[in-house]
Order: structure tokens, then C-alpha cells, then sequence
């Protein structure tokens, strides 16, 4: 792994990264921090990646630019749930609560943490309750499901049946993180992304391209708020 710096203003730092799996070069800049990442495949030249690099600059400066500055969650702010932005309070007794006004969160305890710990855990409930639903819809049982902060995807299914989803999810509307398990759930039955796959798609969510492009318009707005350690 190395270092490449596009002179100009501002100048951008660039990780240079090496992979025995990349076959082409592979530039990315990461919407939760604005980090940039360039891949080459194990043999290409490093000039190669840095001319394909310098080929790029005007599309890497509109990308950076059109970055929405990242939200450290505390209290007197907001945090999305459930497709809304919800006013962040502060209360004397311990725990989370989710009220008419807001998210209550313990005030003598570090605000993130908290609603962290809160998040992933409605987004545990949510996404078992649909992949059990689709699943069964289906005939088709998974075998565990995990959830991870993912930036590249907001889930996946192994061929063993395992379902990963980004617990971020539970900050998209409710029928957007369903759709999400329905296409996961749809991979137990086909490992791609094929006409047969997408009509199972369709059948388990008649509404599916509506939920899908959500996330592409609003995808990064989930990714937007921070927590802390």
C-alpha cells in the first residue's frame, strides 16, 4: 500500500492499494469520510495507476465536492430513523427511548454510543422480522444474519445462506430496509442478479424499483452521522 498526492487546490491524498482480484483499476472515494482509494491490479505499473489517476481528477474534485459534511450525533441534533430526521434529547433516567418528540438518550452517558447500541438493535429486530417473513414466503431458510457498518453495500448473501446487512438501514424508511431483505432473501434462491432472480424480487416486493432508487438518492444521507467511540 502506498501514498500518491494530486497536486492542485486542494491537493487530494490518494491510498494506493494492490489486489491479486482486481483485474481493472478501480478509483473510489468514500462517502462517509471522503477518503480516496485507488486499486490496481497485482502487476499493473504504478505510473499506469497514477496516469489513470491524473485521467480522473476533474471527476474525483466534483465528487469531493459534492460530499455532504459528515453529523457527529449529540444531543440539541438529529439522527435519521425510520426515514426521519429525529430530534436528539436528553433525559434523566438510563437507556434509549424513542418518543412522539424525539430519541431520548441518558444524559451523564456519551451520546453516541447510545444511540448506536439503539440503532443496531432496532435494526436487528426489523431485519429478522423481514428476512423471516421473506424467507418463508420463499421456502428458502437462511442460516444467521449479522449486521456491520458497511460503506460499499447495504447487504449480501452468502452461498451457505448467512444474510449480512448495514445497520444503518433502520435510519431508511421502513419499506426500504424491507425491500433490501427481500433482495437478500432472493439470493437463497439465486446467486446473481438475473431475470429469474429479479422476478423472485418483484414478487416478494411488487414495489421494489421505488425502494431501490430511495437508495441511491439517499443513500448517503445514512452515512452522513457519526457516533463516536
Amino acid at each position: 500500500m502506498g501514498r500518491h498526492t494530486l497536486a492542485g487546490n486542494p491537493p487530494i491524498a490518494v491510498t494506493l492499494r494492490r489486489s491479486a482480484q482486481a483485474r481493472r483499476l478501480s478509483l473510489r472515494v468514500s462517502r462517509l469520510d471522503g477518503r480516496v482509494s485507488l486499486t490496481l491490479p497485482q502487476w499493473t505499473p504504478e505510473r499506469e495507476g497514477v496516469a489513470f489517476l491524473q485521467s480522473k481528477e476533474a471527476w474525483l474534485r466534483k465528487q469531493l465536492g459534492g460530499l455532504a459534511p459528515s453529523v457527529q450525533v449529540q444531543v440539541g441534533g438529529t439522527v435519521m430513523f425510520a426515514g426521519q430526521e429525529r430530534p436528539v434529547l436528553a433525559q434523566d433516567r438510563r437507556g434509549v427511548r424513542l418518543t412522539d418528540a424525539g430519541i431520548a438518550v441518558h444524559a451523564a452517558r456519551p451520546t453516541g454510543p447510545q444511540l448506536r447500541a439503539f440503532l443496531r438493535n432496532a435494526a436487528r429486530d426489523a431485519l429478522v422480522a423481514a428476512s423471516d417473513r421473506h424467507a418463508a414466503a420463499l421456502g428458502r431458510p437462511y442460516t444467521r444474519i449479522t449486521l456491520r457498518d458497511t460503506r460499499s453495500r447495504w447487504g449480501s448473501c452468502t452461498t451457505d445462506g448467512a444474510l449480512m446487512y448495514s445497520w444503518r438501514l433502520i435510519m431508511a424508511p421502513p419499506e426500504v430496509l424491507d425491500y433490501v431483505a427481500a433482495h437478500e432473501v432472493a439470493h437463497l434462491a439465486e446467486m446473481n442478479h438475473g431475470p429469474a432472480f429479479w422476478r423472485i424480487v418483484e414478487r416478494l416486493c411488487p414495489d421494489h424499483a421505488r425502494h431501490r432508487a430511495w437508495l441511491r438518492q439517499n443513500g448517503d444521507r445514512l452515512h452522513r452521522f457519526t457516533f463516536g467511540n
